[in-house]
């Protein structure tokens, strides 16, 4: 795991199986069946390091010898799909952490201005710490979106962890001149945004490799 000078707030997650998972996920070859379970796999191990800091309480049980108290979660957990993308990541921190309520971030860019539009927003009442997935963080401006939308909405700025699968400098910029004391969670940092704002070398499109809608 690893920051980077230029973007303090980005965390860079370098653990060999992460990285190697990536490799795979990147290779034009792979099958959306395999994509989507790679993409499962890596957020799940993201999700470790993500909810490292996570609050603890304690509640009394009796375990088979003894009394004791017993280390809690002390506030609830929210999964936040920024869609359609995110439901790929949201399936593996969903298996980390079953007890989460989700939440859904319906966006879609314009690709004349490359904007971000809102077409759908569905959050729990009660929202807790909230971890906000999209697999690729390109221009940005999504995400600093979805971050307004949480805002908006209630949900602390403290409260808000960003994961992503791939970062471009460009978006975290972008994101980071937004909000920047919200924590950013990548397993890379790519190179650059190419004409059409897609990550180099990237992944491609990752809602079309994880459905097939290529």
């Amino acid at each position: 795991m690893s920051s980077t000078h230029d973007f303090p707030t980005l965390t860079v997650v370098s653990h060999p199986l992460v990285q190697h998972k990536l490799t795979l996920m990147r290779d034009k070859n792979t099958q959306p069946i395999h994509f989507r379970q790679l993409l499962k796999e890596i957020a799940m191990l993201i999700g470790y390091e993500v909810t490292r800091d996570l609050p603890l309480s304690s509640e009394p049980i009796e375990t088979p010898v003894a009394p004791m108290n017993a280390p809690v979660l002390a506030e609830p957990i929210t999964i936040v799909s920024i869609l359609r993308a995110g439901l790929g990541m949201a399936d593996g921190l969903r298996e980390l952490i079953p007890s989460a309520r989700e939440g859904h971030i319906g966006l879609w860019r314009d690709p004349e201005t490359k904007q971000p539009h809102e077409y759908f927003i569905k959050l729990p009442s009660e929202v807790g710490r909230v971890i906000l997935v999209d697999p690729m963080l390109a221009t940005g401006g999504s995400a600093a979106h979805a971050v307004d939308v949480l805002l908006k909405r209630g949900v602390a700025r403290e409260e808000i962890r960003l994961v992503t699968l791939v970062s471009a400098p460009e978006g975290m910029k972008t994101f980071a001149a937004a909000h920047p004391s919200v924590p950013v969670y990548t397993a890379a940092l790519d190179e650059k945004l190419d004409d059409k704002a897609y990550i180099v070398p990237g992944l491609g499109d990752a809602g079309d490799r994880i459905f097939g809608t290529l």
